[in-house]
């Protein structure tokens, strides 16, 4: 039971380092790249803790498919229950905790179209009256087609060139579905709590990724910085809880993205330390993901195999 538990341990600690690698190797990609590293390596480290807690959970079962009498199985593995009842019972918080999170997602997205009604509709844009300065990509719902929402306070506070950044950047979360990137690691969250670290760093470069694809749109990379600055500096920095249906140009490290701007646009590292960097963060964090489920499986193994061993003395 030793070495079951060894494996189990082990499993579930994996994803803390897992997390952060995958975010140090965020910051050698460019942000489109860097956004579906994290998401994956988000899913990965997420089933991965999970295979292992239905893998402790289903030990008696597993002795009773077996025809293994429990009290022979509990003569070898003592805390072979106990251990089952706390997995069960982390699954059901983790059951809990993800509905919780859905239906948060869902009100706000039904919240924010009830508010868009009071606009007025420009194609694919929605101009909310009032002096707020606000500007965010809302997803579909229902069967309604994604809008971006920007208020008269916004589009007063920015210069035309400026308003065709803030425009293609929200269009870019629409068209990338930048909210399912975020919702998939958002919910990812409440199987394991390292991974809070990765949707912070999603937030980040999901930002990027529409800042890089506004600044192509215009043709100007300064003028692109410039707008994200001054709506940053006119936002009240309104965001909801999780960061997801509703991603504004007003979020994320504001310096950092700036900054990125007036960067050369980035690209996939090649040669030298960095492109071996970042090709070594990848393995391990490969490695990592998948060694979490591997553990389960062998857990399982491990569980069938001493199963029967009981059963045949």
């Amino acid at each position: 039971m030793t070495s079951v538990l060894a494996l189990l341990v082990l499993a579930l600690a994996l994803p803390w380092g897992a997390a952060a690698m995958a975010c140090r190797l965020a910051g050698f990609l460019p942000p489109r790249e860097a956004c579906w590293v994290l998401t994956a390596a988000a899913l990965l480290l997420a089933g991965g803790t999970l295979a292992a807690l239905i893998g402790l959970f289903h030990v008696p079962f597993l002795a009773s498919l077996e025809q293994v009498p429990l009290p022979r199985v509990l003569e070898v593995w003592p805390a072979a229950v106990p251990a089952a009842c706390v997995a069960g019972s982390v699954m059901l918080v983790q059951l809990a905790l993800l509905l919780r999170r859905w239906l948060q997602h869902r009100a706000v997205l039904k919240h924010a179209w009830r508010l868009a009604v009071t606009g007025t509709v420009h194609g694919d844009l929605l101009v909310a009256p009032g002096d707020d300065v606000d500007a965010f990509a809302l997803p579909g719902y229902r069967g309604r087609r994604g809008r971006i929402i920007v208020t008269s306070g916004m589009l007063r506070a920015l210069k035309p060139r400026e308003r065709e950044v803030l425009l293609a950047h929200e269009r870019a979360h629409l068209s990338g579905r930048h909210h399912l990137f975020s919702a998939v690691v958002d919910l990812s969250t409440t199987v394991h709590p390292a991974l809070r670290s990765v949707r912070e760093s999603l937030g980040f470069h999901l930002e990027r990724w529409a800042d890089e694809t506004a600044a192509a749109v215009v043709g100007d990379r300064k003028v692109a910085a410039a707008a994200i600055a001054r709506a940053a500096l006119a936002g009240a920095r309104k965001r909801n809880g999780s960061g997801y249906p509703l991603l504004s140009v007003t979020t994320g490290s504001m310096p950092q993205r700036v900054e990125a701007l007036l960067l050369p646009e980035p690209v996939l590292p090649r040669g030298g330390v960095r492109r071996a960097g970042a090709v070594g963060l990848a393995v391990t964090v490969a490695v990592s993901a998948v060694a979490a489920l591997a553990l389960a499986y062998g857990l399982h193994e491990y569980v069938e195999y001493a199963a029967v061993a009981v059963r045949g003395g």
